[in-house]
């Protein structure tokens, strides 16, 4: 009996310290993984990083160092952890493979919000989408098109892709095409169209318009229209220009052709 008793004393003992000890590394653990991921959250808004991004690699941090304090409050309690870690590493494997789309959206996001090639409220082309950006969360962005369709790309589509950022630069250049008769003065037709760009406030001075002929076509000499404008202002100064452009051809005299073709028929003279 005394025996037993002896023994069962010494089984609390040695178990009750590994627990005790486990419960103490369970809880400074915790504190001590809230706190470094509360510095490193502090560290990461300093860097500018986006709120999403840093609250996201705050909570992967803090998930990361909880799986290593309770790997090590159960090996303290005796659990053969080698195995564990085998399982959990296994299942990570698993899992990663079956989120791949998502991890690869989760990098996209990432990307963007490192290296900034847009920002909310950009017009810009991307993912097969072209309009002003809304949001950009960590798996997609939100895009707003000029139709006033909301859609929903992931980061994937528009980092494995070309991104087109118009409002960038802070000048854009509008590029149109007026088409006059052969036996039209090319010299009034280019004075038409340049006092229709420069009487027109929105038009950018610098760099200045240009209204030069481009090509010698089928059926008309063909004219370019070069305006610089802020892109804000982009397709009403294009649309007004158009407008405008052919209303001043008209007054100076120039008619804008339609294609044409001439037939020539030649007849074979009659066999003697």
């Amino acid at each position: 009996m005394e025996d037993l008793l002896t023994k069962m004393y010494e089984y609390v003992l040695l178990y009750g310290l590994n627990f005790l000890w486990a419960v103490v590394i369970f809880a400074v653990g915790r504190r001590v993984a809230r706190w470094v991921t509360n510095a490193a959250e502090v560290i990461m808004l300093r860097t500018h990083l986006d709120k999403t991004l840093v609250s996201f690699l705050k909570n992967m941090l803090f998930s990361l160092a909880m799986a290593f304090v309770i790997i090590a409050a159960l090996n303290r309690l005796g659990v053969e952890t080698t195995s564990l870690i085998t399982v959990v590493g296994a299942a990570g494997l698993a899992v990663g493979l079956a989120l791949q789309g998502s991890l690869g959206n989760f990098a996209g996001g990432v990307i963007l919000i490192l290296l900034k090639p847009f920002k909310v409220g950009d017009f810009v082309q991307a993912g097969g989408t072209q309009g002003t950006v809304e949001e950009i969360l960590i798996f997609n962005t939100v895009i707003s098109t000029p139709d006033n369709r909301r859609e929903i790309v992931p980061n994937m589509k528009i980092t494995s892709d070309t991104i087109t950022n118009f409002t960038a630069i802070e000048k854009r250049r509008i590029d149109l095409v007026f088409g006059i008769s052969y036996g039209d003065d090319m010299k009034k037709a280019k004075d038409a169209l340049m006092k229709v760009v420069t009487s027109d406030p929105r038009v950018l001075k610098d760099p200045a318009p240009v209204v030069a002929v481009s090509q010698l076509g089928d059926s008309s000499v063909n004219l370019v229209c070069r305006p610089w404008v802020k892109p804000s202002d982009y397709w009403d100064v294009y649309f007004s220009t158009v407008e405008r452009g052919k209303e001043e051809l008209e007054k100076a005299g120039i008619t804008i052709p339609f294609p044409q073709r001439d037939v020539h028929l030649y007849q074979e003279k009659e066999k003697a």
